[in-house]
C-alpha cells in the first residue's frame, strides 16, 4: 500500500469516526433538535455514508412529523366523487378517466358523504351487465377526521386500519377534501408515478365541430403550429403551464381561463397540476 492511499484510508477512517461520534452524542447530549439531526444526516451524505435519495426520505420523514391533514389534503373542489344516484354506465367513465380506485360517494352536494366506493367492488356488475344495480350495496363506511389530525398519526392508522382513504371535515363538519396514503407517502418519497400519472403522449382530441379537449403537457409550439396561433413560448413550454401562468395560480378543475381571445376550460386537474383542457375554436 502507497502513503498516499494509506493517507487517504485514515482520513477516511477519522470522518466517519468523527460521524458516528456527532450521531451518538445527538442521542446521548441534550438538548436535541431537529436542526442538529438534519446537520447529523446531511454530513452523513457528505461523507457519502447516506445516498441523496435515502437523505430526501429522511428530511421528508421529519417534515411528515410536522404537518396537519389540511396542509397535504386534495382539496374539496378537486375531489372526484360518484353520485349516490349514479347509474352503472354513470359510474365507469369516471372511474377510467380519473385512474383513482376509490371513490367518496355523495348526495346532492359533497357534504352529503354516503361513503367510499372501491372501483374493483363493482366491476362485476359491468361484466355482467346487471339490470338492477343498486350502487348502495357496493358502499363502504368512509373514515372521517378533522383538517388538524398529524399527518404522522393518520399513515400509522392507515396501516393498521388497512385503509386507504379518509375524508376530511372542517371545523363545521362539511367537507373540506379527502387524503389517500399515496398523499402521505409522496411527502416523504416524492412523487409516485403510476400508469395514469404524467404518462400519456401529448395530443389534441376533436370532441365535435370546434370544440377540442387537449392535454395540457402539449407544447405551445405544437398548438400553435396545429390551430394556427402565436403564443409566446419564451417563458412557459407547455399549455397547461401557459394557462396556470395566466391565472395566477394552479386553477382547479371546471374554472375558465381566458388566453387572449381564448377561453380554455379546465377539464381534469389535480393539486399539482393541470392534466386535460377543454377549447372551442372558430
Amino acid at each position: 500500500m502507497t502513503e498516499d492511499q494509506s493517507r487517504n484510508d485514515s482520513e477516511q477512517e477519522n470522518q466517519k469516526s468523527s460521524w458516528l461520534s456527532k450521531l451518538a452524542n445527538m442521542f446521548t447530549d441534550e438538548p436535541q433538535n431537529r436542526t442538529d439531526l438534519v446537520e447529523v444526516l446531511t454530513e452523513a451524505h457528505h461523507n457519502k455514508l447516506l445516498d441523496i435519495d435515502a437523505l430526501n426520505m429522511m428530511k421528508g420523514a421529519l417534515k411528515v412529523s410536522e404537518l396537519q391533514v389540511r396542509q397535504v389534503m386534495v382539496p374539496r373542489a378537486q375531489m372526484v366523487v360518484v353520485p349516490k344516484t349514479a347509474a352503472l354506465e354513470t359510474i365507469l367513465p369516471i372511474i377510467v378517466e380519473s385512474g383513482h380506485s376509490r371513490f367518496p360517494v355523495v348526495g346532492e352536494d359533497k357534504d352529503e358523504l354516503e361513503g367510499i366506493l372501491l372501483a374493483k367492488d363493482i366491476l362485476k356488475s359491468f361484466v355482467k351487465e346487471e339490470e338492477q344495480f343498486d350502487l348502495g350495496q357496493f358502499i363502504r363506511p368512509a373514515v372521517v377526521i378533522p383538517e388538524s389530525k398529524q399527518v404522522n398519526i393518520l399513515l400509522n392508522e392507515f396501516r393498521t386500519s388497512r385503509n386507504h382513504m379518509a375524508i376530511i371535515i372542517d371545523e363545521y363538519g362539511g367537507v373540506a377534501g379527502l387524503i389517500t396514503i399515496e398523499d402521505i407517502l409522496e411527502e416523504i418519497v416524492g412523487e409516485i408515478d403510476d400508469e395514469y400519472d404524467g404518462h400519456e403522449d401529448p395530443y389534441v382530441l376533436k370532441v365535435k365541430e370546434g370544440h377540442y379537449r387537449i392535454n395540457a403537457l402539449t407544447t405551445i409550439s405544437d398548438f400553435n403550429e396545429q390551430f394556427k396561433y402565436q403564443f409566446d413560448d419564451s417563458e412557459y413550454d407547455t399549455l397547461g403551464g401557459l394557462v396556470a401562468a395566466h391565472a395566477g395560480r394552479l386553477p382547479e378543475t371546471g374554472e375558465q381561463i381566458q388566453v387572449e381571445d381564448l377561453l380554455f376550460k379546465v377539464s381534469k386537474a389535480d393539486k399539482r397540476r393541470i392534466e386535460f383542457l377543454e377549447v372551442e375554436l372558430s
